[in-house]
C-alpha cells in the first residue's frame, strides 16, 4: 500500500473540486482508489488546508464518548465523523463503536503501550534494617562476615596461582 504525503493529497484534492478529473481518473493516476479520493475530499471540506496534517493524538475516553454520540445524534457516517473531528482512519471510529458496545466505557480509556519501564516504583517500601543486638540483625552481620571471608579465600588463592604459574609473559 503507498503512502501519500500530505501534499499529493492536497493536489489530488484540489484537481478533484476544481471539475478538471474525476475521482477515478486521478485515483488511476496516483495509484489508489477512487474512494480514498472521496475520503480526502470530505476531510478537506471540513478542515481546509491543514485537512492531512497528521500530529499524534492520544484520545481521551471523554473525546471518544463525544465523537460517538455525535455520530449517533447526527446521524454522520464513518468518514463523514472522521473528517469532521479530524481523525485519519475512520476505521479508529468503529473500534471505537464495536469497544464501547461490547466492553462499555471503560473499555474507551486510552491504555499504555508497549514495555513497562524498569523504573522501580516509589510504592515499594525499602527494607528496614533489623533493630541492632536483635537476632535479625546478628544473622545479617554473620552473613556478611561469612562473604567476605570467602572472597578473601578466592582472592588469596587465586594470587598464589599466579606466582606458582610457571608461564608468566614477560613484556618487551
Amino acid at each position: 500500500m503507498v503512502k501519500f504525503t500530505a501534499e499529493d493529497k492536497l493536489q489530488a484534492v484540489k484537481c478533484y473540486l476544481n471539475g478538471n478529473k474525476s475521482s477515478n481518473e486521478i485515483a488511476k493516476s496516483i495509484g489508489t482508489d477512487n474512494k480514498a479520493i472521496l475520503k480526502w475530499a470530505k476531510q478537506y471540506e471540513y478542515n481546509g488546508d491543514e485537512a492531512f496534517i497528521k500530529p499524534y493524538t492520544n484520545y481521551t475516553r471523554q473525546f471518544k464518548l463525544d465523537v460517538l454520540n455525535f455520530m449517533i445524534e447526527k446521524g454522520t457516517s464513518l468518514n463523514e465523523t472522521a473528517a469532521i473531528f479530524k481523525i485519519p482512519a475512520p476505521s479508529t471510529i468503529s473500534v471505537w463503536r464495536k469497544q464501547y458496545e461490547t466492553q462499555g466505557l471503560d473499555a474507551l480509556q486510552s491504555k499504555k503501550k508497549g514495555r513497562p519501564s524498569l523504573k522501580k516504583e516509589s510504592n515499594h517500601h525499602p527494607k528496614q534494617s533489623p533493630v541492632e543486638g536483635s537476632r535479625e540483625a546478628l544473622e545479617a552481620r554473620i552473613k556478611q562476615l561469612e562473604m567476605e571471608n570467602e572472597y578473601l579465600k578466592k582472592l588469596n588463592a587465586l594470587v598464589q596461582n599466579k606466582e606458582k604459574s610457571p608461564n608468566r609473559t614477560k613484556r618487551k
